[in-house]
């Protein structure tokens, strides 16, 4: 199959008034596949996977729509296909094959799962995929200096739960320390990640976490591994996607080794949807992708940018796209007209070409293909019929999937999970720490209470009379007071009764009853 769509040095693309093809030793600088909706975007992202694919070279693609899913089984046998192949000189060399395919999921449904952690992604694209300010992107980075200065590892969500809950417990001594730390900056934080996790973004973070180099391998038969990200969920949450596809790039940079121009490329990375991720994106953002599509040339790397529009992607990044293909454009807007304008300024003129114009009359799986040659010079823009592709075309179905995954090289190693002693778990055994010292010292300071023979204290700070001294203080209740007076007055009343009876006189009845009477008053 190799040969037939690709060489030791070319891919086969399709059809000008020559054969249009894309040189291996140069597919590492990158490129660019745009065009409006229904152009052929789709399919040309298919061949050029599959070009790769027979020439040992692994590729990474999201899957939006479900179509590319069919690059793991053959194409059948249709009237337009065979059309194509005979009108571009390519039915000799044509045929029907599947190609080795891994597929991924972010959420584990539909392939691997695929996760990554809190430290690894960084505070940069989080402040991003949270959506955040630049004060609230501030924080974070004091939570995460905070993390590395005090050895907690940020793995998973609830680690970075905890952190937060953390950082907010301790703002006003890390406001000394690290810059001004507020409470309403972490509780906003702590909402846009309550948000996050209602889209699904819980299941970026945690372990085992992908092995980059899981994507650069090649099968029994020499042919590179396509693999496939199942992105027609992840879609829902375009920032979650667009930073998760950054974040893949980005681990590419740091984890391969330079290599230099090779012979051909390590892997190639297709974006689509490339639009989301310039979106909005702050000047740090852009200036990081561009760094890192700069720079990931060298470690055999081509990054190939999908979208409808060139002016979706910033001139900066644009610049270093060296082969496109451009599918037809509708200029019915004033942005339309300079898009195509700026997409037909892009290529090297072809003099018999009026590419302005041919990009509006462009039909379907038609297109404008200019790719490096020679020393990295752009060939002259033609307009090309691309191939038709021998993988099938549109989506596998859901038990031919679950063959795929099962079958898999990495089958069974994502879909168990690990939890490890991190910040979450480190910040509960703190906290678990300071209450058992603090009932200690509560403890040591009753007992040193007792032997001072001062009332015992409870944990709010209360004293408590001790009812174990006889010698306590005690009060009398009204009832018992009015008992006692009640017992002293008969007794002092029948003493002078008697004394009285005595006496034996009138008088001295009198005098009793003048005393009596004086008494009862007094109490």
């Amino acid at each position: 199959m190799g040969e037939r769509v690709s060489t030791q040095d070319t891919i086969f693309i399709g059809t000008s008034n020559k054969e249009e093809t894309l040189t291996l030793k140069l597919a590492n600088r990158h490129g660019l596949i745009t065009g409006a909706t229904g152009t052929g975007k789709t399919v040309s992202l298919q061949i050029l996977a599959e070009g790769f694919s027979a020439a040992g070279v692994p590729v990474f693609c999201a899957d939006i729509k479900g179509d590319l899913s069919g690059l793991a089984e053959a194409g059948v046998s249709k009237d337009f296909l065979e059309k194509r192949a005979a009108t571009i000189g390519f039915s000799d060399r044509y045929t029907y094959e599947a190609f080795p395919t891994v597929f991924w999921d972010l959420f584990g449904e539909q392939g691997h799962p695929i996760r990554t952690t809190v430290s690894e992604v960084g505070p940069l694209l989080l402040a991003r995929l949270l959506e955040l300010n630049d004060t609230q992107e501030g924080v974070l980075n004091v939570l995460f200096e905070l993390a590395d200065d005090e050895g907690l590892l940020l793995l998973d969500f609830k680690d970075l739960r905890s952190m937060l809950a953390h950082v907010s417990e301790r703002a006003a001594e890390l406001s000394k320390h690290y810059g001004n730390v507020s409470k309403a900056s972490v509780g906003a934080i702590q909402r846009r990640l309550l948000v996050l996790e209602r889209q699904g973004g819980e299941n970026l973070f945690g372990e085992p976490a992908l092995d980059i180099r899981d994507f650069i391998r090649t099968a029994p038969d020499g042919r590179g591994m396509v693999n496939i990200l199942a992105a027609d969920k992840l879609m829902t949450s375009p920032r979650l996607y667009a930073v998760f596809l950054l974040w893949l790039l980005s681990e590419l940079f740091e984890e391969l080794p330079e290599v230099g121009d090779p012979e051909k490329p390590k892997l190639v990375f297709f974006f689509d949807e490339a639009h989301l991720l310039f979106d909005g994106a702050p000047k740090a953002l852009i200036e990081k992708v561009e760094q890192v599509v700069r720079l990931v040339r060298s470690k055999g790397v081509g990054v190939y940018f999908v979208t409808q529009n060139p002016l979706d992607v910033p001139e900066t990044v644009l610049s270093q796209l060296g082969n496109r293909i451009q599918h037809a454009l509708r200029a019915f807007t004033p942005r339309d007209q300079k898009a195509v304008r700026a997409a037909a300024e892009t290529f090297r003129p072809n003099p018999e070409l009026d590419t302005e114009r041919a990009i509006t009359e462009l039909g379907v799986g038609e297109a404008l293909v200019s790719t490096l040659e020679g020393k990295g010079i752009p060939s002259i823009v033609q307009r090309t019929l691309i191939r038709p592709p021998s993988s099938r075309l549109g989506p596998i179905t859901d038990a031919e999937r679950r063959t795929m995954i099962q079958s898999s090289p990495v089958f069974g190693h994502y879909e168990r999970t690990k939890d490890r002693h991190s910040a979450y778990e480190m910040l509960a055994q703190r906290a678990e720490e300071k209450l058992r010292q603090e009932e200690r010292q509560r403890q040591e300071e009753e007992r040193t209470a007792e032997k001072r023979g001062e009332p015992r204290r409870t944990r709010s700070g209360f004293q408590l009379p001790d009812f174990g001294r006889d010698d306590r203080p005690r009060r009398d209740s009204v009832r018992q007071r009015s008992s006692r007076r009640s017992n002293r007055d008969s007794v002092l009343e029948a003493g002078l009764k008697s004394a009285a009876r005595s006496l034996g006189s009138s008088l001295g009845r009198a005098l009793v009853r003048g005393l009596l009477g004086n008494i009862k008053r007094g109490f």
